[in-house]
């Protein structure tokens, strides 16, 4: 299983990888599934989900939209399951959720980028665009 890990002393705050996370996606509403935000020490703190061992946003989903698969370990989201109650929104507990700003009806959430390889091969875009190289793809034993 891998996760992104982030080493905040390196972060710049230049926000490359939340304009790589836009790309990456190519939704409508221009919005990332990251973010960077200054901390209370005015240094950079990127933002990103954690893809939880036991996540709130799993066990509050009333549909089961969103899931834990056992085999990647990502928290996956099911937009066709989606009721848009933003149950998974509220009970983040790194504020990491966040429904789409144009449509209201998706919510915004990282998928790790598979998305762009078949084989899962290709790093999620934020970890190859990252000049600094603070944010990382790191395997973690189970």
């Amino acid at each position: 299983m891998y996760r992104i890990k982030i080493d905040r002393s390196r972060c710049i705050g230049c926000l490359t990888c939340v304009t790589a996370c836009v790309v990456s996606h190519e939704t409508e509403s221009a919005d990332a599934r990251n973010r960077v935000v200054i901390d209370s020490e005015t240094k950079p703190a990127p933002i990103f989900c954690r893809h939880c061992d036991r996540p709130e946003c799993v066990y509050t989903c009333m549909t089961g939209a969103m899931r834990k698969n056992p085999e990647t370990g990502y928290v996956e989201y099911d937009k066709e399951q989606c009721a848009s109650c933003y149950m998974c929104i509220m009970s983040c507990p790194y504020g990491v959720l966040k429904y789409d700003s144009i449509t209201h009806l998706e919510i915004m959430k990282c998928n790790m980028c598979i998305h762009r390889g078949e084989n899962g091969e290709e790093k999620p875009m934020c970890v190859e665009r990252c000049p600094m190289h603070a944010i990382t793809l790191e395997e973690v034993k189970k």
